[in-house]
C-alpha cells in the first residue's frame, strides 16, 4: 500500500499538489530523461492516483520534486495533470518556490529577494521570492526562452468555423486568438463552449507541420489553446483578459504562467508591449498575473526570458493511500 505525501498550494486560484518524496525511483539522469520514463510504471499510476478522483478532480494540476539535473539547480520537478506530465508548468514552478521558501528547503531572508532554481523537462527556470518581515509577498517565474513559432495559421473547427491562430513556444507550444474570433467571452458562463472551441482548435491544429518543435524531438503539438480580449488600461502596457484550454480540456483558473510567457512573446513581436511594459494578465476568475520581458536569450533558439509575477499560498497538506482491496484503484474522472 503506498502512503503518499503531499502539500496543497493554489497559483490564482489554479491548483497545485506537491509531492515532496515518492516512495519508488523514476530513471533519467535530467528532468527531461525523468519525464520520459515518468509516462509508464509506477510513476504514472501515483500521478492518476493523485489528480482522478475521489483524491483529485478532472482539472487537478501537480507536481513530483525529483533531483535536479546537476548542482546548479535547488532540486527538479515532473509536472502532472489528468492526461499526463507537462514540460513546463508555471503556476506550478510558482507554488514550488513558494512551498520551498516555505518548508524552510531554500533558505530566504526575511527582507529580500531569494531565487528557487528549478530543473523542468524544458529547460531551467526560477522562481524568485520577495520577502517582507518573514513573509512570502510575492513569486516570480523566470521562464525558459519564448518566442513566435507561427503566424496566422488557419484552423477548421465543427462548430466555431475557419479560425485563425498565432503559435509560440513557452517550455510549450500554444495556439492564441482573439475570444470574439470564435463568438465568445472570456467568462466562467462561456465555460463549456470555451472548453469545446479550445479541443477543435487543437484537434484542428494536429499534424501541422508548425506544430513540430524543430530542435526538441518529443516536444511536439500544441499544449494549449489561449482565447485573450483586451481589457481597458489608462496607463503603459497592456490589461487583457484570458482562459488557457490544455490537455484536453482542462482549464486554467490562473491566467496560466507559461501561456503568460507565450502572450508576453506575441505582443513583443508585434509591437503591443514594449521593452519594459507591464502585460498585466487576468483570468477567467479574474486573477491576475503580471508579466514583462526581463532578458533576450542567445543560442539557436533565441527568444524572450519573460517574466511572470504572482501569489502562490498553501490550502492543505495530508498522506494519499491505496488500500489493496480498493476495488477503485487509483481512481476515475468524471466530468
Amino acid at each position: 500500500m503506498w502512503e503518499i505525501e503531499t502539500f496543497d498550494y493554489h497559483t490564482a486560484g489554479e491548483p497545485f499538489r506537491i509531492v515532496p518524496a515518492l516512495p519508488i525511483m523514476i530513471e533519467g539522469g535530467t528532468a527531461r530523461e525523468r519525464r520520459e520514463f515518468a509516462m509508464t510504471g509506477d510513476a504514472n499510476k501515483i500521478r492518476k492516483l493523485l489528480v482522478n478522483e475521489p483524491r483529485g478532480h478532472a482539472d487537478m494540476y501537480g507536481g513530483f520534486v525529483v533531483p535536479p539535473n546537476d548542482p546548479g539547480a535547488h532540486f527538479g520537478a515532473l509536472f502532472w495533470h489528468r492526461e499526463g506530465f507537462s514540460t513546463v508548468c508555471g503556476h506550478g514552478t510558482m507554488a514550488l518556490g513558494t512551498w520551498a521558501v516555505r518548508s524552510g528547503l531554500v533558505r530566504a531572508p526575511d527582507d529580500g529577494e531569494t531565487d528557487v532554481v528549478i530543473d523542468i523537462p524544458s529547460g531551467r527556470v526560477t522562481a524568485r521570492i520577495t520577502m517582507a518581515e518573514g513573509k512570502v509577498r510575492e513569486v516570480a517565474f523566470h521562464n525558459v526562452p519564448s518566442y513566435v513559432v507561427a503566424r496566422d495559421i488557419e484552423v477548421k473547427t465543427a462548430d466555431f468555423g475557419r479560425l485563425r491562430v498565432d503559435l509560440a513556444w513557452s517550455g510549450a507550444l500554444y495556439a492564441s486568438l482573439p475570444a470574439a474570433a470564435a463568438g465568445l467571452e472570456v467568462t466562467p458562463s462561456n465555460l463549456a463552449k470555451v472548453i469545446a472551441a479550445g479541443h477543435q482548435v487543437a484537434a484542428g491544429l494536429a499534424g501541422n507541420p508548425a506544430t513540430q518543435h524543430p530542435l526538441k524531438a518529443g516536444f511536439e503539438g500544441v499544449f494549449g489553446t489561449i482565447f485573450h480580449e483586451p481589457m481597458t488600461t489608462t496607463g503603459p502596457g497592456l490589461r487583457q483578459r484570458n482562459v488557457s484550454v490544455f490537455a484536453d480540456g482542462q482549464v486554467a483558473r490562473s491566467p496560466s504562467g507559461s501561456g503568460t510567457a507565450a502572450r508576453v512573446a506575441l505582443l513583443s513581436d508585434q509591437g503591443d508591449l514594449a521593452e519594459g511594459e507591464i502585460l498585466e494578465n487576468y483570468s477567467i476568475i479574474d486573477s491576475r498575473f503580471a508579466a514583462r520581458v526581463v532578458d533576450r536569450a542567445g543560442g539557436p533558439e533565441g527568444g524572450l526570458v519573460v517574466e511572470v509575477s504572482g501569489r502562490s499560498f498553501p490550502v492543505g497538506q495530508g498522506k494519499f493511500t491505496l488500500d489493496a482491496d480498493d476495488e477503485l484503484g487509483v481512481g476515475f474522472v468524471l466530468r
